[in-house]
């Protein structure tokens, strides 16, 4: 019997590979990359979440994902995180699935990170896709807090393009880099009072070092979080 590792399960989206071939190696920085911890992360595909309707939220999903995470638990998950951040519409049912922290979203990063900063100053979401993250999905009750989030995405670019394709190919860096360092430019024309960065999408972490490097403000994401939950059970 294979002895269980204490390991960040991470419920990952379909990928459409044909059975047998071999996954591209996970990025540098990525939250499937085992290097990105000082833990080993350990893997369970949702059956059925693909890119497309977990963005647009599908919620006959929801058995899925919990089945999903109760087997991480069995094989020694002692944290639970997604890699798709539009899976915080099931965040409530995961953690009430399982007896370990939860986080399927940065996005959970929102209320903290509202009270790091001055009242005046906003934080600008770079999304997936933009037109499927509404307010709901933010986890802010007070309107004033709202106010101070400002959404961009990349929908359209070669990234978001390639993500939906099965399987998709392996992850563009220059391409996430390109849309999202444009997206911030779009942002912060508008609302210079942007003084942090929040990547909702799990695949941007790769990028984070450039982005952190060219719009010179704070950079938090999934691998933000996860590192904050190992931290506290580890």
């Amino acid at each position: 019997m294979t002895p269980i590792t204490a390991s960040l399960g991470i419920l990952h989206l379909e990928r459409g590979l044909t059975p047998g071939a071999t996954p591209p190696p996970p990025l540098p920085g990525s939250l499937l990359n085992p290097a990105t911890f000082d833990f080993p992360v350990i893997t369970e595909t949702v059956p059925g979440a693909w890119v497309e309707n977990v963005v647009r939220g599908d919620p006959t999903l929801e058995p899925a994902y919990m089945a999903a995470a109760r087997r991480l638990v069995e094989r020694g998950a002692i944290a639970i995180s997604s890699t798709c951040g539009f899976s915080i519409r099931y965040q409530a049912a995961v953690a009430t699935s399982v007896n370990v922290p939860v986080a399927m979203s940065s996005l959970l990063l929102l209320p903290v990170l509202l009270r790091q900063l001055p009242r005046p100053a906003k934080i600008a979401v770079l999304t997936y896709d933009s037109t499927h993250l509404g307010q709901d999905l933010l986890g802010l009750d007070d309107s004033a807090d709202r106010a101070r989030i400002v959404i961009g995405g990349i929908e359209g670019g070669k990234y978001w393009h390639d993500e939906l394709k099965r399987p998709p190919p392996p992850t563009d860096v220059a391409a996430i880099e390109t849309d999202v360092i444009a997206c911030i430019a779009r942002l912060r024309a508008v609302h210079p009072e942007i003084a942090t960065i929040l990547f909702e999408c799990a695949g941007f972490p790769a990028a984070a070092p450039t982005i952190r490097r060219i719009a010179k403000l704070p950079v938090y994401d999934i691998t933000t979080l996860s590192r904050m939950m190992l931290a506290s059970v580890a």
